[in-house]
């Protein structure tokens, strides 16, 4: 039986966790949940999951929870930084879902690794803002280190099991691996005319062809900036040399990403385009658990397409390519524009295309300095936003 902490209980990583959880009461717990505000959402989830703790960022959301939760559940409500990095370090603790978006989730994470819990990586912004910082804290707390996001969990699968039991530091050349391949669908504007991109509203940016996600993944799959994050996480779970990483577009999603060896081998990671396989799957490894979803027809499958990417149609795929290779500042930078970009872009503040423009600019203004602790790379993070969000009222 293995305690479970799910930060970001109510968003759809945190449903899609707790799904496979309730399909293997034998094997999981949910010690605590956390989110960020929704009352109702996270109500449901501890009537049903009946957790010891429930973890509320916002303060009123916290008292509000706690006031109509049962007093017969006997679940302890908590709030603040403090009590969150206790619960995610707790003694009773064996497994944390990192699967709060955004940058909130890195203080979190990275406390779960230096207590060296078994950590499940669903948060991007854990390796893309202190991916040298995480890797080097994981190596030396002996944390457990797997990823969730079906494009990493892909590769995961496919790599020897030294490898698996390496990441951040393996050697890909000594396993006789040339490329790490990754896939990506292009999103809902693959074939639509560049022109007309800048009309695109946020609805039209979140109707993802294949998969169901939240808004913000959403709109980051339809600029191909969340593949551009990918690549970034990819760069340090498996130590790539800029040779070594490709990104591929797949329009169907059916292959997740694949693994090149030297002797020509391809060993591709399949699956119908749903989030409790990779979840499924880090949480049992090196088991196999129910994860409730079907297996692929194969004869209903139809053709699998492949093509290059368009950087002149994805541009926020080449900067992120670009900054990785630039390093852990440039990342950071590229990282908080893109949030609030996305985020105004939302909001009705800005078009579609500004995404990329407002990113491409505070790349280029902000001064980037050698990151050597969790407060530079917290203090850069919120510079760049400061600039990022002067850039969006002058649009």
């Amino acid at each position: 039986m293995q305690n479970l902490v799910v930060l970001g209980a109510t968003g759809s990583i945190g449903k899609s966790t707790l799904d496979v959880v309730k399909r293997n009461p034998q094997h999981y717990c949910a010690f605590a949940l956390v989110a960020a505000s929704s009352v109702e959402r996270m109500l449901e989830l501890c009537i049903e999951h009946k957790p010891r703790f429930a973890h509320m960022v916002d303060g009123k959301a916290a008292a509000a929870l706690n006031a109509q939760l049962p007093a017969n559940l006997n679940i302890e409500v908590t709030t603040g930084e403090d009590a969150l990095l206790a619960l995610v370090s707790h003694s009773d603790v064996d497994t944390v879902m990192a699967a709060i978006v955004g940058a909130a989730g890195l203080v979190p994470t990275l406390a779960a690794v230096k207590a060296g819990k078994r950590v499940l990586l669903a948060n991007k912004e854990a390796l893309v803002m202190s991916g040298e910082l995480f890797i080097a804290e994981t190596r030396k707390s002996g944390a457990v280190l797997l990823p969730v996001d079906s494009e990493h969990n892909a590769i995961f699968q496919c790599l020897p099991e030294k490898v698996q039991r390496e990441l951040g530091y393996c050697d890909l050349s000594a396993a006789g691996i040339s490329h790490i391949l990754l896939t990506g669908s292009g999103g809902p504007f693959l074939t639509s005319p560049l022109e007309s991109l800048a009309a695109m509203t946020p609805a039209q940016a979140c109707k993802h062809p294949n998969w169901s996600m939240g808004p913000k993944i959403s709109v980051d799959s339809a600029t191909m900036m969340n593949k551009g994050l990918e690549y970034i996480e990819a760069r340090w779970l498996f130590n790539t040399a800029a040779d070594e990483l490709k990104v591929v577009i797949h329009p169907q999603s059916v292959i997740h990403s694949m693994v090149q060896y030297r002797d020509g081998s391809v060993l591709a990671q399949m699956g119908n385009p749903d989030m409790r396989t990779p979840i499924a799957h880090a949480m049992a490894y090196p088991e196999r658990i129910s994860a409730g979803v079907e297996p692929l027809d194969f004869f209903k499958l139809g053709t699998l397409s492949f093509c290059e990417p368009d950087f002149s149609r994805f541009p926020c795929l080449k900067l992120a390519m670009d900054a990785c290779h630039d390093g852990q500042e440039a990342t950071t930078v590229l990282n908080a524009a893109n949030e609030v970009a996305v985020a105004a872009f939302l909001n009705g503040q800005i078009g579609f295309t500004d995404i990329a423009v407002i990113n491409a600019e505070c790349l280029g203004k902000i001064a980037k300095t050698h990151l050597d602790s969790i407060e530079a790379i917290i203090a850069l993070d919120a510079e760049a936003r400061r600039l990022a969000n002067q850039l969006v009222s002058r649009r």
